[in-house]
């Protein structure tokens, strides 16, 4: 039986119009090779070759069907974001791949999950976008977890984020644009370590940022990979916040009291991890996702959480779907 909803997928489109009259000699754009894989491309740069599972729905359903999935949800591939540009630049090319979206996903019917992508830039157009999207069909929203230096603590995302707390989106984080120190150039280092790094400090930012002080507690957030590096180092957090709380003590609580705002995908591929994640995040806080289709994705989708003998039957009903039923607002679905 199908019963994994994985909350951690992403989509390329087969192609879209040109851009460059809004992006300039930089315009992303697929490069086709075959009626099966394509290049993305960022002006003449190459970014990441993809396969047909990035667009083909039909490919998607098949593998879904194959690894027990019965919704996924579908995000922005996070290159694509432009939060460099000018807000409206951004905003073209995000009601660009939001409405290309929407066309790949309605063959799957609920089965396929679409989330939209925003000028994180404007709060204002972030907000037009995400509503706009919303009219159309999409059912939350995929950001990064940065725009430039601005952390999830800025002024301009909190109130992006208190729109989506109040209109009952559920939002997605997702690390991007990791740092580009040449350290990280070899053996994939971004990936490796950059990724878990980012994920870590946007939960910080928004701990220590005041964000959760701030924002509406009907927000659902969610943040890709585990959470990053988060649940290993919350002890070494809370030791900081008590013992230098001239220095970082900026939220009205210490770290461990936010534990309840947010859900962690369960993306870390090995048990000792995810019992990491259980055990500090909580067991109502873990949802699995797979980063399907990129190669550093879990397949089969959710192998761990089936295979993890400490996990019993409730703890891992909740993990698969149960969970994610409550994030996404499917209650009752089943």
């Amino acid at each position: 039986m199908s019963d994994i909803i994985d909350v951690h997928t992403h989509y390329v489109p087969k192609g879209w119009p040109d851009l460059s009259d809004v992006a300039g000699t930089e315009a992303p754009w697929l490069r086709m090779e075959s009626e099966r894989e394509a290049m993305m491309m960022t002006g003449s740069t190459e970014f990441r070759r993809i396969q047909s599972d990035a667009w083909d729905p039909e490919v998607r359903l098949a593998d879904m069907d194959a690894d027990g999935v019965a919704a996924q949800v579908v995000s922005p591939t996070p290159v694509f974001f432009n939060y460099a540009r000018t807000g409206r630049e951004a905003a073209k090319i995000a009601a660009v791949f939001n409405d290309l979206a929407l066309e790949i996903v309605e063959p799957a019917g609920d089965r396929m999950i679409p989330f939209c992508q925003v000028p994180l830039q404007d709060p204002d157009l972030a907000c037009a976008e995400l509503d706009r999207c919303l009219a159309n069909g999409h059912r939350g929203v995929e950001i990064g977890n940065h725009v430039g230096d601005r952390d999830l603590d800025d002024e301009g995302v909190v109130t992006f984020l208190q729109h989506c707390a109040e209109n009952d989106v559920p939002v997605f984080v997702h690390p991007w644009d990791m740092t580009g120190s040449p350290r990280l150039d070899r053996w994939m280092a971004k990936w490796l370590v950059g990724m878990p790094a980012e994920s870590h400090l946007s939960i910080l930012a928004m701990i220590l940022g005041g964000t959760f002080d701030r924002v509406d507690e009907r927000l659902k957030i969610a943040f890709a990979h585990g959470g990053g590096s988060f649940a290993f180092w919350l002890g070494r957090m809370e030791n900081a916040w008590h013992r230098r709380n001239d220095i970082i003590g900026t939220s009205e609580f210490p770290p461990s009291h936010y534990l309840g705002r947010f859900y962690v995908d369960s993306v870390v591929f090995d048990e000792r991890a995810l019992r990491l994640l259980v055990d500090t995040i909580g067991r109502e806080r873990v949802l699995v996702g797979s980063d399907y289709p990129y190669p550093l994705g879990e397949r089969p989708v959710g192998e761990v959480v089936r295979k993890s003998d400490f996990l019993d039957e409730e703890t891992r009903a909740l993990i698969t779907y149960g969970n994610a039923e409550r994030f996404l607002g499917r209650e009752g679905r089943r």
